[in-house]
């Protein structure tokens, strides 16, 4: 049985990040949850346990800023090809995968996610089909979706423990590139994470543009912009 889920999906900063895991279900941890309510450390310890069990293969999938920044792209259908792109890469044929919805229309979803892993991972809805180079030549499997999957299906709590500690491996990457650079961090990339704004501010306001890990496309970016330029005016 394969889960897929993804993180990252609102904040400002860093890509999202999907996942899949296939394994038999006796093969995931008891105690496996939605990511969102287990704690880093515990989120660090089943991540570890997953990928180094030999009756679990996990695969990954990080969608750039730059692609989240297409515009011709939308959230929805990053989101199927996020999905797809994962479960293409260890998914076989004839299995059968359920997956956290990405889309009002579980079923569409559903449906835009199969569609995609038999093309081997990418969804003829969603720009840059040409972006995966490493996907699986494609597999015919069934899949469901469901909202509050995460919650329901031990598997998907799985690929979103995975998805969930690759996007935190990522920021903390960044947050340390930027320490080094003079800042005071990052913070957790979220809009709503004071530690973030505050970061981009003084960005703009030290570099005259946004950090290349920022999603140009979000409306913070554009606050923070059309405020450091207001403060130009001002002080001109």
């Amino acid at each position: 049985m394969l889960g897929a889920d993804e993180a990252g999906k609102g904040p400002v900063l860093g890509p999202m990040v999907a996942a899949a895991v296939r394994a038999d279900p006796t093969a995931i941890p008891a105690d496996v949850d939605d990511s969102k309510r287990l704690s880093p450390a515990r989120r660090e310890a089943l991540d570890t346990a997953l990928r180094g069990d030999d009756r679990v293969a996990v695969a990954v999938s990080v969608i750039s800023v730059d692609r989240i920044d297409d515009p011709a792209a939308d959230m929805n259908s990053l989101t199927v090809v996020g999905q797809a792109e994962a479960l293409a890469r260890v998914a076989r044929g004839g299995d059968r995968a359920v997956v956290d919805a990405g889309d009002v229309r579980e079923s569409r979803f559903a449906d835009r996610v199969a569609d995609a892993v038999a093309a081997g991972g990418s969804d003829e809805n969603a720009p840059d089909e040409d972006a995966v180079a490493d996907a699986a030549a494609g597999a015919d499997i069934d899949v469901t979706a469901e909202h509050g999957a995460d919650e329901s299906f031990p598997v998907v709590a799985a690929a979103s423990v995975i998805a969930k500690v690759e996007r935190d491996r990522i920021v903390a990457e960044l947050d340390a590139a930027y320490r080094d650079r003079g800042y005071d961090g990052i913070g957790s990339g979220y809009p709503s994470d004071p530690t973030t704004r505050e970061f981009l501010r003084e960005f703009v306001a030290r570099e005259g543009d946004l950090p290349e890990c920022a999603r140009r496309s979000w409306s913070t970016c554009e606050d923070v912009l059309a405020a450091n330029e207001q403060s130009a005016l001002d002080e001109f």
